[in-house]
């Protein structure tokens, strides 16, 4: 070596300690370059089990701490957890007040009422239409009269709030009283047995009488005739 080089051994010797360092260094620099991973904010997983559990694709799928867009939250047509109450009357299985989530529609309102009874006729009513709180839903009520003083903007909202006119107790057939609320053809037919059997009736109080009319019954028909 000292022949071929021509170094004296203390050079050598040096030389190699010089290459044994630089060999450290470089292995200790890809040593820490080397790529290592990383675990996940505790956030993040959980809000990745989250997506994981409701699908990439549900609505419900949303990062912890972000606030919910636009489309989030319940149903167009109602503020998040709302409710609006009314009133379901005529001709349906439990007529009377209904609560509903905001943003129900008018088949909603009669299911909560347990459904149209058999054979009535819902054509006139709009099914699919949004509810609003306070309002009233009447199934199988007779058709209100024709506004009273032209047919502009006032006279058409006019007629529609305006109430029915009341059915006389004294001339109504059985067709006529069976679409009164809570009356059907059995309930309908009595009330004529009673006008044929007393001679007419003097008063709607006398509907009192009647076989299968109770207070409540009474209450809601009263308004609705007269004698």
């Amino acid at each position: 070596m000292r022949s071929r080089c021509g170094l004296e051994p203390r050079a050598l010797a040096a030389l190699a300690v010089v290459l044994v360092g630089a060999a450290v260094l470089a292995g200790t620099h890809f040593w820490s370059a080397r790529p290592e991973p990383v675990r996940a904010p505790d956030r993040v997983t959980e809000a990745a089990a989250a997506v994981q559990a409701d699908g990439p694709e549900s609505p419900n799928a949303q990062l912890p701490g972000l606030t919910p867009g636009p489309h989030a939250g319940s149903k167009a047509g109602g503020a998040p957890g709302g409710q609006i109450v009314v009133d379901v009357s005529g001709k349906v299985l439990r007529p009377g007040i209904q609560y509903l989530p905001a943003g129900s529609r008018v088949a909603d309102a009669l299911r909560a009422a347990g459904g149209v009874r058999e054979g009535t006729d819902v054509t006139v009513l709009n099914r699919a239409r949004v509810l609003t709180d306070g309002e009233q839903v009447a199934v199988g009520m007779p058709a209100a009269p024709p506004p009273v003083g032209g047919t502009g903007v006032g006279g058409a909202a006019a007629g529609q709030a305006g109430p029915a006119a009341p059915l006389s107790l004294g001339t109504a057939t059985v067709e006529q009283l069976d679409t009164l609320p809570g009356v059907g053809p059995v309930l309908a037919q009595h009330i004529v047995d009673y006008r044929t059997e007393h001679g007419g009736y003097r008063s709607v109080d006398e509907l009192r009488e009647v076989n299968g009319i109770g207070d409540r019954r009474f209450a809601d028909l009263r308004p609705l005739v007269r004698p």
